[in-house]
C-alpha cells in the first residue's frame, strides 16, 4: 500500500466504545515511522474535538489535536465559509454548542437561519420542538452526519439519522448533511494534511459512510471488519472497498 495520506475512522476502527482495538497503536506508530500523514475522522458529534483527542491520548496514541477532524468541526467550517453571517440554533450538548460558538458561528436561541443538528445525548423535548418550529418557519436544516447508530462497548445506541428523517418528514424539508459519506469531509482532511485527496486512502468499518465517502471522492478505501460491517454484509453490498482486512493491525505489514 503506497498512499500519500491516511484518513482513519475511530469508532469501530481503532477503538470500539471504550475498548482499544488490538494493534491500533502499532498501526499509527508505523505511519509515523514512515512519515505518512494521517487524520482521524469521526462522524460522532456528541462531543468536542478535544474530547476525542484526549480519549486517543489516554488510550496510548501518539497524536496531536490537529490529527483529529470531527463532523462538528467540518460542519462549523462549512457554515463559516458557505453560510457566512447566518445565525444557527444548535441541537447539541453544551460542549458542542460552545465549540460551534467559539469557532465564530453566531449561535442563537430564537429566530435562526439554520437548525444545526448534531448527535445530542442531552436532547430534550424542548429542543426537538424548538427545532421543529424553526424549520417550519423556513430555517435550513444542516446535520453533522447521517449515522443511524453509534457503536458502544457492547452494542449500538440510536444516533442522529432517525432525527434527521423525523425533521425532514415533519417539516417537509431536506437536510444538508456534511459528515461522511459527503466527500467534503475527506477533502477537508486532505487539505489539512497538505496532500492531494486522490492519493489518499480512507480506513473504516462502515460501508455506507467510510467506504462510500472514499468511493464518492474517487480514493482508495480499506474496510476493516473490527466494527459494524461483517463479511456477510460485504457480500450483499454493491459498495466495494479497495481492500478488506480483519483490522488495522494488518495494515503495517502491507505498507511499502
Amino acid at each position: 500500500m503506497r498512499y500519500s495520506g491516511f484518513m482513519i475512522d475511530m469508532d469501530g476502527t481503532v477503538y470500539k466504545g471504550g475498548d482499544l482495538i488490538p494493534g491500533a497503536i502499532d498501526f499509527i506508530k508505523a505511519l509515523k515511522d514512515k512519515g505518512i500523514p494521517f487524520v482521524f475522522l469521526t462522524n460522532n458529534s456528541a462531543y468536542s474535538r478535544s474530547h476525542y483527542y484526549e480519549k486517543l491520548r489516554r488510550m496510548g496514541f501518539d497524536v496531536t489535536i490537529d490529527n483529529v477532524l470531527t463532523s462538528n468541526i467540518a460542519t462549523t467550517r462549512f457554515v463559516l465559509s458557505e453560510r457566512p453571517g447566518k445565525k444557527v440554533y444548535v441541537v447539541g450538548s453544551p460542549e458542542v454548542v460552545k465549540e460551534v460558538s467559539e469557532a465564530g458561528v453566531e449561535v442563537v436561541e430564537d429566530d435562526p437561519d439554520i437548525v444545526y443538528l448534531t448527535f445530542d445525548r442531552t436532547i430534550t423535548y424542548e429542543k426537538i420542538n424548538k427545532a421543529y418550529k424553526f424549520l417550519c418557519r423556513g430555517a435550513e436544516l444542516i446535520a453533522t452526519h447521517p449515522d443511524d447508530v453509534c457503536p458502544t462497548e457492547t452494542d449500538y445506541d440510536i444516533d442522529i439519522g432517525p432525527f434527521i428523517r423525523m425533521f425532514e418528514q415533519m417539516c417537509q424539508t431536506t437536510a444538508l448533511v456534511i459528515g461522511k459519506p459527503n466527500r467534503l469531509m475527506l477533502e477537508m482532511a486532505a487539505l489539512h494534511m497538505g496532500v492531494d485527496p486522490e492519493g489518499t486512502v480512507m480506513v473504516g468499518d462502515r460501508l455506507y459512510t467510510d467506504i462510500m465517502m472514499g468511493k464518492l471522492a474517487g480514493t482508495a478505501t480499506i474496510l476493516v471488519l473490527s466494527g459494524e460491517t461483517s463479511r456477510a454484509d460485504l457480500e450483499g453490498s454493491d459498495i466495494v472497498p479497495t481492500h478488506v482486512l480483519d483490522s488495522v493491525a494488518d495494515i503495517p505489514a502491507l505498507l511499502d
